[in-house]
C-alpha cells in the first residue's frame, strides 16, 4: 500500500490541520461557557468530573508517569496486564504507521467497478464488521460506489429484508472472518453461494466473493478452492475488536470508495499523541483510560455514550471494545449505547458520560442535555472530534483508552473466554438438533394470548415466591423487573429482525425501564451482540437484569446442506446464551412472542408500563 514515507507525508500534513483545530476545539468549549475544568493539557476533551473523581484521575497520571506505563504498553510489556500472553495481541499498535496494502485494494476496487458491481455485502460479525459498518454509515463514497449492507444475524427475516434490498446480480460479498471458522459467517456464505450457484452458475460464483481472514484459516482454503476474486489477509497479532485499521476495518469501507487514507491520516496523528515521548497529562488515550478504569473502580462502572445522528453508528463499535476488553473476571464496564439523553433524575450514581461531537455538524440539543447532567454532579467527558473522518483517531484513542482500562483493573483485554463457552453451548445445541430433528422441549412458566414466559429452575422458585404461584405472565415479568436494584443495569437480549420497527419499540421499553427503575439500558440484537457485549454480561459484574426475547419466525430460511434452518440455529443460539447466563448466575427470563414480532412487543411493553 502507501509507504511509510507516503504515510508520513499524510501525518504531517495532518498535523499542520490539526494544530489549527486543536485551538478551535479550545475557543468552541470556551464559547459554549462550558462549567468545569478544561483539560488544557489535551485540547480536544473537556473535563467535567467533580472532585473526587477529578483526584482520583490526577493521582493514576502521576502514578503511570512515574512507572512509565506507556511506554511498558508501546514495548508490548505483559506484566501491565495479567502476566499472560498479552504481548502477542499488541500488533494494532502498528496499524496507523503500516496500513494495509491500499494499492491493492485500490485496484480491487477498480476491478469491482468494472465488473459491474452496484452493492458490497459484508457477511461477518463483531470486531469483523462493525468498524466497517461505522465507517459505511458514517462516510459517504463518490457517486456510483457500491452501497455497503452490512448481513450479522442468523434470524431469517432479517437476511430474507437485506436480500431483497440487493440485486443479488451486481453484488460482491465480502466474507470477514479472522478464524475463518465463525458460525454466522460460514453459514451466510453458505446462503449466498447457493443463491449465486443459481444466478450465474458454479463457475462464476466463486469470483462474487472475496474473504478477510488470518493466513491459513479454513476460509482462506475455501477461498482458494472456489477461487474467490481476492483473499485479503488479516494480522494474526490484531484481535478482532482492535481491528478497525486493518483489512478487516478498511478493506470493505475502501471497495466502497471511501477515502481511507485521510482516515488513516488522522489515526497516525492520535497514535502520535499517545506514544511514550508524550507526556501523561497530554495523552489523549492514556488520559480517557485512566478515566473509564478509575470512575469504574468509584462504581462509575455505566460508561454512556452520547452521540450526534452524525456519527451515531460508533456506539455499537464502542459497545464491543470496551465490554468484551474489559467485561470478565467480575470486572469491567458497560457500555451504554443507544440511550435518549434524560434529565438528571432519571440517573443513579453508577454512570459516567462520554459525549462525542463533530465541531462541524454541532448538535446544540445533546450539548445543552449534557451540560444539565454535569450541573447536576453527573461526571462528563466530552470529546470534540473537528470532522467525520476524526473517526479515525477516535478508533486509535478508545484502543489505547481500553487496553489502559484493562490495567487499571487488572484483566486481560485481548481475550474473550465467555463468548467461546456460548458457541461451544451452540455447537452441541445444533449438533443434537441434527442427530433428533428438534430441539429439546421447553415447558413455559405462564403462556398469554401473546407471550410466554420461560425461566431456570431456580429462577422459576425465586419468581414465584415473589409474584405466587398461580402467577401470570404479566406478574412474572413484574417481579423480574423488581430485581433490579442500585448499581444494576437491565439488558434487552433480541433474537428478533434488527429492523427499524423493531429497533423503534425496544427503544421505548428501554426508556420505560429507565425511567422507573433509574436503571442503566442495553439493547443487543441475537447473536450480533454475542460477539461483543455478550462477554460482559456473562463474565463482567454480576450487575446485569436480563430479559431476552426470542420470537416464532414467520418464514424460516433453509441452510444448505445442512440439517437446520436459520430459524433453528438462531433458537439454538439463544438457548445458548440463556444457558451460559444461567450458568455464570445471572438474573435472567426469556419472552417468546408469536410470528407477529410488533404485536409482541408492544404487548411486552404495555406489561412493562403497568409494572412500574
Amino acid at each position: 500500500g502507501a509507504t511509510r514515507e507516503q504515510i508520513g507525508a499524510f501525518v504531517t500534513e495532518e498535523q499542520r490541520r490539526q494544530a489549527g483545530r486543536s485551538v478551535n476545539r479550545m475557543q468552541w468549549g470556551i464559547h459554549h461557557g462550558l462549567p468545569g475544568r478544561c483539560d488544557l493539557s489535551v485540547p480536544d476533551m473537556h473535563l467535567r468530573l467533580g472532585p473526587d473523581l477529578e483526584a482520583a484521575l490526577d493521582a493514576a497520571t502521576r502514578e503511570w508517569a512515574d512507572a512509565g506505563g506507556v511506554r511498558r504498553l508501546w514495548d508490548r510489556d505483559a506484566g501491565l496486564w495479567t502476566g499472560g500472553d498479552e504481548s502477542r495481541w499488541l500488533g494494532w499498535l502498528d496499524l496507523p504507521s503500516a496500513p494495509p496494502d491500499l494499492h491493492r485494494l485500490d485496484a480491487l476496487r477498480r476491478g469491482a467497478g468494472d465488473a459491474g458491481f452496484r452493492h458490497l455485502l459484508l457477511l461477518g460479525m463483531g470486531g469483523s464488521s462493525l468498524a466497517s459498518e461505522v465507517l459505511g454509515l458514517t462516510l459517504s463514497g463518490p457517486a456510483g460506489a457500491p452501497a455497503l449492507h452490512v448481513l450479522d444475524s442468523t434470524d431469517p427475516a432479517q437476511i430474507r429484508r437485506v436480500e431483497h434490498a440487493l440485486d443479488l446480480s451486481r453484488t460482491l460479498c465480502v466474507v470477514s472472518s479472522k478464524s475463518g471458522t465463525t458460525l454466522e459467517s460460514t453459514l451466510l456464505t453458505e446462503y449466498f453461494l447457493d443463491r449465486l450457484r443459481d444466478l450465474v452458475g458454479a463457475a462464476e460464483a466463486g469470483a462474487r466473493f472475496v474473504a478477510i481472514t488470518d493466513p491459513g484459516s479454513a476460509l482462506e482454503t475455501m477461498a482458494q478452492r472456489l477461487r474467490f476474486r481476492a483473499v485479503l489477509p488479516g494480522v494474526p497479532s490484531v484481535g478482532g475488536r482492535f481491528s478497525a485499521l486493518s483489512n478487516f476495518g478498511l478493506a470493505p469501507a475502501a471497495l466502497c470508495g471511501l477515502d481511507v487514507r485521510t482516515l488513516l491520516a488522522r489515526a497516525a496523528t492520535m497514535a502520535d499523541r499517545c506514544r511514550p515521548e508524550v507526556a501523561a497529562e497530554r495523552n489523549p488515550g492514556l488520559r480517557l483510560g485512566l478515566i473509564l478504569g478509575v470512575a469504574a473502580r468509584q462504581g462509575r462502572d455505566k460508561v454512556t455514550l452520547c452521540l450526534p445522528p452524525a456519527i451515531d453508528s460508533l456506539g455499537s463499535w464502542l459497545e464491543q471494545l470496551l465490554a468484551e476488553s474489559t467485561g470478565k473476571a467480575g470486572q469491567g464496564v458497560i457500555p451504554v449505547a443507544g440511550e435518549t439523553v434524560g434529565q438528571p433524575m432519571s440517573y443513579g450514581s453508577d454512570r459516567l458520560f462520554v459525549s462525542l461531537q463533530v465541531a462541524a455538524e454541532p448538535n446544540p440539543e445533546q450539548t445543552a442535555a449534557v451540560a444539565v447532567l454535569a450541573a447536576a454532579g453527573q461526571p462528563v467527558v466530552e470529546v470534540t472530534l473537528a470532522d467525520r473522518f476524526d473517526v479515525g483517531a477516535e478508533f486509535v484513542r478508545w484502543q489505547i483508552a481500553t487496553a489502559v482500562c484493562g490495567a487499571v483493573l487488572g484483566v486481560h483485554p485481548f481475550d474473550q473466554p465467555d463468548v467461546e463457552a456460548n458457541k461451544l453451548v451452540t455447537r452441541d445445541l445444533a449438533a443434537a438438533y441434527a442427530a433428533a430433528g428438534a430441539l429439546p422441549p421447553e415447558t413455559p412458566l405462564a403462556v398469554d394470548d401473546a407471550l410466554a414466559v420461560y425461566a431456570d429452575p431456580a429462577t422459576g422458585t425465586i419468581l414465584h415466591e415473589a409474584a405466587g404461584e398461580r402467577a401470570g405472565v404479566s406478574g412474572l415479568i413484574r417481579a423480574h423487573l423488581a430485581r433490579l436494584r442500585p448499581g444494576d443495569y437491565f439488558a434487552l437480549l433480541a433474537y428478533l429482525d434488527r429492523s427499524p420497527a423493531c429497533a423503534a419499540l425496544l427503544r421505548r421499553l428501554r426508556e420505560e425501564v429507565r425511567e422507573r427503575y433509574r436503571a442503566a439500558t442495553s439493547l443487543g440484537f441475537g447473536p450480533r451482540f454475542l460477539h461483543s457485549t455478550g462477554q460482559a454480561f456473562k463474565g463482567g459484574p454480576n450487575s446485569g437484569v436480563f430479559l431476552q426475547i426470542t420470537c416464532d419466525d414467520a418464514a424460516d430460511l433453509p441452510v444448505p446442506g445442512r440439517a437446520y434452518t436459520f430459524g433453528v440455529i438462531k433458537a439454538a443460539q439463544a438457548r445458548g446464551d440463556l444457558q451460559v447466563l444461567v450458568t455464570r448466575r445471572r438474573r435472567v427470563l426469556r419472552v417468546h412472542l408469536g410470528p407477529d414480532v410488533v404485536a409482541g412487543l408492544e404487548r411486552l411493553t404495555s406489561l412493562v408500563r403497568a409494572a412500574g
